[in-house]
């Protein structure tokens, strides 16, 4: 038996998300439609973090044992041979047996983007928040300067969430760009709640609105209570970049997460 870890790069907009579901096309679903028609057999897929429908990815990691013996180039150009044009394969690597990717993870990168042009973009649709209303780049960098560190985030947990706990903490938030064109949030940190990283970039949308200082921010989280962020920004814009591995498990384990 070998255990492989595949590195995914997706393009969510037609799928339920990550998890397999009753009511349409999921990404763990098509992958282990395509490992199967690969291996000739039914196998499990586990992924670092279950990413919700419309989002995307261009570092999920995924992982799967199998006894078949195949050289590890056909888990990269072969099984990207039975897959859709919206998912690939763009890595293949033998791990532990024991392997875990979300357990072993020791932390992971998303971007989140917004469109701010004054008109509509056909190209940005299915990748962007579109929004029209001038941004303060500025006020949104000096309002995210508050959510970095090791914090309490109820404030932006989906009300459905099942975490034990909310404690996370961000290593890095960086919004880069400027108002009138694309600007994008990138967020590193060692484990995420459900919405977590959309509701980060609502708030923050609501100080670039000039809507709240960027003080505020600091007050929402210190309050802990979901109702008085900012909205949620909407999926599409959302894509998990990388996932981070050291050695071995995480000595504290790792909370489920999605995002």
């Amino acid at each position: 038996m070998k255990r492989f870890k595949l590195t995914l790069e997706y393009d969510g907009t037609g799928y339920v998300g990550w998890q397999v579901q009753p009511n349409g096309p999921s990404i763990q679903g098509t992958l282990a439609g395509a490992l199967e028609a690969l291996l000739g057999e039914r196998v499990a897929v586990e992924a670092a973090g279950r990413t919700d429908s419309g989002v995307h990815a261009l570092g999920q990691v995924a992982c799967f044992s199998t006894a078949r013996e195949l050289p590890l180039k056909a888990y990269w150009m072969g099984l990207n041979a039975h897959l859709p044009p919206d998912i690939a394969v763009v890595a293949a690597e033998e791990v532990p047996l024991d392997f875990d990717p979300r357990r072993w993870s020791r932390g992971k990168r998303y971007r989140y983007r917004v469109s701010n042009r004054r008109s509509r973009s056909p190209l940005r649709r299915h990748t962007h928040w579109e929004l029209f209303m001038p941004l303060d780049v500025e006020a949104m960098r000096a309002g995210a300067q508050h959510l970095l560190g090791r914090h309490d985030f109820s404030a932006f947990r989906a009300a459905d969430c099942e975490a034990a706990h909310a404690v996370r903490e961000v290593r890095a938030l960086d919004v880069e760009g400027r108002a009138g064109d694309e600007i994008t949030f990138t967020v590193n940190g060692t484990a995420f709640l459900k919405h977590m990283v959309r509701n980060l970039v609502g708030t923050l949308v609501e100080v670039g609105r000039g809507k709240r200082p960027p003080a505020w921010v600091g007050e929402v989280l210190a309050g802990r209570d979901r109702t008085r962020a900012g909205i949620t920004a909407p999926a599409h814009g959302l894509s998990l970049l990388e996932v981070f591995y050291g050695e071995g498990p995480h000595p504290h384990g790792a909370d489920a997460d999605e995002a």
